[in-house]
């Protein structure tokens, strides 16, 4: 048996009655003011409730009766455009005056038209000679968590589970999150700099989609637990196969691909969405 989980800015009542009627649930419960649960929901009915909640602008997921925030051991999250709301690599380039070149690549890339490691080389050897002042920079002036993100995260925490920020993106910020918000591992690429300046090129293996995937199974591993337990979230192609991996994989706020692919999806609401799945 189901719940099913409808959340929006606004959602309204005879819409949550139409859902239950659809669905087949028994009860309407309020999670919140912008999240609900319908109990007793029969995922045979999901397309009749996809084209429902689509039409109405509503998120939903159909989660487990018996499955709790206390069930979920690892949350494993993308940091660019899905933890943060910028692109780091896009706001490095506007300090020397080639984001849109650098955007058009790392749009290409999430979408899934370009190989990612290409893409990524191809970025960072535009960066050459960048001072690395540029980069605190981007983090004081530009980086900002995505709405709901420390509230899901306090969530998770405080049910005890661990988190991993894994990004194709640069330890440098990676890093600074890490200590800002907690969380027990951060992994991300390496930006070689000489002399106060970034050569262009990053140190060490890329982290790229498989290396997401193989983190995520390692972590799980690690701390024992099955897939069920863990919540897995990002918004690009590279994400997909972390997102396949965990139990609750979450295309948040994705690219086209990612949205048809990911098991679950988050478009109207912050990331403390997520965190109502399990509540």
């Amino acid at each position: 048996m189901y719940r099913l989980v409808i959340q929006a800015p606004e959602v309204a009542t005879q819409n949550l009655k139409q859902l239950a009627r659809l669905s087949g649930a028994h009860t309407i419960e309020a999670i919140n003011t912008q999240a609900f649960k319908l109990h007793g929901a029969e995922i045979e009915n999901d397309e009749a409730v996809a084209d429902f909640c689509e039409s109405n602008q509503y998120d939903y997921a159909f989660i487990p009766e018996d499955h709790s925030v206390r069930d979920i051991g690892l949350v494993v999250m993308d940091m660019d455009s899905t933890l943060i709301t910028i692109e780091c690599i896009d706001e490095i380039a506007d300090m020397c005056n080639l984001k849109p070149q650098v955007a058009a690549i790392t749009a290409a890339a999430m979408r899934g038209e370009l190989d990612f490691n290409e893409s990524l080389t191809q970025r960072v050897a535009l960066l050459a000679g960048l001072d690395e002042a540029a980069l605190e920079r981007v983090y004081i002036e530009r980086l900002q968590l995505m709405a709901g993100a420390e509230t899901m995260l306090k969530g998770f925490h405080a049910a005890g589970a661990q988190t991993l920020l894994i990004s194709g993106g640069f330890t440098f910020f990676t890093e600074k999150l890490k200590v800002k918000l907690g969380l027990t591992r951060a992994i991300a690429n390496v930006l070689e700099v000489e002399n106060g300046k970034l050569t262009g090129r990053v140190i060490g293996d890329i982290v790229n989609a498989e290396r997401k995937r193989t983190e995520l199974i390692k972590m799980r591993d690690e701390l024992g637990l099955r897939a069920d337990q863990v919540v897995a979230m990002g918004d690009g192609a590279n994400d997909l196969p972390m997102l396949h991996a965990a139990g609750f994989g979450v295309a948040c706020h994705a690219k086209p691909k990612v949205q048809l692919e990911a098991p679950f999806k988050i478009n109207f609401v912050g990331l403390d969405g997520v965190l109502n799945y399990f509540k």
